[in-house]
């Protein structure tokens, strides 16, 4: 059989990797696009030039260095999108001070764990997230914050934190105030600060995203300067971005979406970053597009399902669009044809990928007919390589399936303090095993055909079972419990959790959604919740999760949707 008939893709670009920090970079670009708009942040009313942001992510980062925070330090960011979030990125990014991102619907176990798992000493926290009051919920975990009059905090339960900083203008007894690090530095702190910056290797882990694992606790991706930097350049050039762009970033900034698709690919190549809301309104969002002329549209089918069929969409011109990232799950043939219809974006693309890939491996180009922007994921990213395999490892021929494996500069250095974990997924010769089940066609396009562990995306989202079963097994009426994906017309998936109870126990299915919603993210919630007295299992003993799916898409009629 010839090697060309063979599932493996090689992604080649007349343009090089960059070969940057991305402090680096970001100096290159404010000086580059000086007084272009570099951020404008619609809920907050802020609008910098690249000059304005250049010199408030200077003055963070030196008070950073003030507080005592240095070079491979753990910096956690806990906020909605906000202009605060995007300085302390490129501050962080500055120093080698390495940001962590925590999902903005954490609670206070998920926050306890997170933060120690990577000995965090520094954290950014918001004000409040709908209806969670972040310093509240950290106060329960560090009660003796009221009291570190020297906003030093020496907490029992986090021991590593030490500075806590909030984006809001009320003095607080032992938290910093973010605005009031933004003073000025002086020329000698920022000598100190370009030292430190060409001190620095752009192969060193500068963020760390959490993905849980079937296993359960959530694990720290380890990704570096040329991971999301590179990957954020390419991003844009798949989207032919340039100075004039104008991008709509709707998708949170916590996830790779938003801080390398969205932040780094604008930063790359001068353009401007919109914020419509602190989350995703729809409303908010088609507002941002007219008053703004945004040539770029970021977004999960969800969201741009929620614009299309918002009351007042006819109201608003959006035909400055002509471009745009749909990602995060499958989009339908008809939401496709009406965002290129009715929002004009004939150059919308998608993107696949996986955090630990920093994230994506593969794009659809803006001339790709629709039947291969909804039928498949594009074809491979520039300097990636892919492969399709089978259980064996040996690369498949085309039209077969197997599980989809990526090398090149986009794979992450490995799981922060797991290297049993790291060395499941990426293998000797440095392949990372997305355990996605693809097909490879003679073109090169990749099709997603499912997921090899039982993965659920909600909303562009992915959400693991086993965490949430693990968590169900603390209720006290709970024997066992299989947690499975339905599909859904809104979400795409939908969590269902199967419950079998102990003997003489009884509840309801509204007991255990308000037991979940009391205890952990509202994301992870199962919308259906079934009572079963057996299971359908192996010979093994194993419980067949397929088969609950089956009879649960029969019982909720939703054999049309999938």
């Amino acid at each position: 059989m010839s090697q060309l008939r063979l599932s493996y893709a090689c992604g080649t670009s007349q343009q090089p990797l960059v070969g940057m920090t991305i402090g680096a970079k970001f100096d290159e670009a404010c000086q580059q696009y000086a007084e272009h708009d570099a951020v404008i942040s619609l809920h907050q009313n802020v609008r910098l030039s690249y000059r304005e942001l250049q010199a408030k992510v200077d003055a963070f980062a030196c008070s950073l260095l003030r507080l005592g925070l240095k070079k491979g330090d753990r910096l956690a960011i806990w906020s909605p999108n906000c202009v605060e979030w995007t300085i302390t990125q490129f501050a962080t990014a500055k120093v080698g001070i390495i940001l962590v991102n925590l999902n903005t619907a954490y609670k206070k176990n998920e926050l306890e764990y997170v933060l120690n798992k990577v000995s965090c000493t520094g954290l950014v926290i918001a004000s409040t997230f709908k209806t969670s009051d972040y310093q509240e919920i950290l106060s329960q975990i560090a009660p003796e914050l009221s009291s570190a009059t020297d906003k030093v905090l020496n907490s029992v339960k986090l021991p590593h934190l030490k500075t806590v900083i909030k984006i809001d203008d009320q003095q607080h007894t032992g938290i910093h105030c973010f605005v009031d690090l933004l003073s000025i530095a002086s020329e000698a702190e920022l000598e100190q600060l370009q030292t430190i910056g060409d001190g620095l290797q752009f192969d060193e882990t500068i963020n760390i995203q959490f993905t849980s694992g079937t296993t359960g606790n959530p694990k720290g991706t380890m990704l570096t300067h040329n991971n999301i930097l590179n990957n954020g350049y390419f991003v844009g050039e798949g989207i032919h971005l340039t100075p004039q762009d104008r991008v709509c970033i709707s998708v949170p900034l916590f996830h790779c979406f938003g801080m390398v698709m969205g932040n780094l690919a604008c930063i790359t190549h001068g353009s401007t970053m919109v914020y419509p809301a602190a989350v995703f309104n729809p409303l908010e969002s088609l507002k941002a597009i007219e008053q703004e002329k945004c040539t770029a549209a970021y977004g999960v089918p969800t969201m741009f399902i929620a614009m299309l069929e918002h009351e007042q969409f006819d109201q608003f011109d959006l035909s400055s669009l002509r471009t745009g990232i749909m990602a995060g799950s499958p989009c339908p043939r008809e939401i496709m044809q009406r965002v290129i219809d009715r929002m004009h974006m004939n150059e919308i693309t998608i993107c696949y990928g996986m955090t630990e890939t920093a994230p994506v491996s593969a794009q659809s180009s803006t001339t790709d007919p629709i039947e291969f922007r909804v039928g498949t994921v594009g074809r491979v990213h520039p300097h990636l390589e892919i492969k399709i395999v089978d259980e064996q490892g040996h690369v498949v021929p085309r039209g077969k399936l197997g599980e989809l494996c990526v090398r090149g500069y986009s794979v992450m250095l490995g799981y922060w303090d797991d290297e049993e974990k790291t060395k499941e997924v990426i293998d000797v010769a440095q392949w990372m095993h997305t355990g996605d089940i693809a097909e490879m066609d003679d073109q090169g396009f990749v099709k997603i055909k499912g997921r090899i562990k039982d993965v659920v995306i909600r909303g562009g989202e992915n959400l693991f079972p086993k965490e949430i079963e693990d968590f169900l097994y603390s209720h006290p009426d709970v024997s066992d419990v299989q947690v499975i994906g339905l599909p859904d017309q809104r979400y795409g998936e939908e969590l269902c959790a199967c419950i079998i109870l102990h003997d003489q126990h009884q509840t309801t299915e509204e007991c255990i959604r308000k037991y979940c919603k009391e205890h952990i993210s509202h994301n992870k919630v199962p919308r259906y919740v079934r009572f079963f007295t057996e299971f359908p299992m192996t010979a093994s003993g194993k419980a067949q999760k397929f088969k609950l799916q089956e009879f649960m898409r029969d019982e909720l009629n939703l054999e049309e949707i999938s």
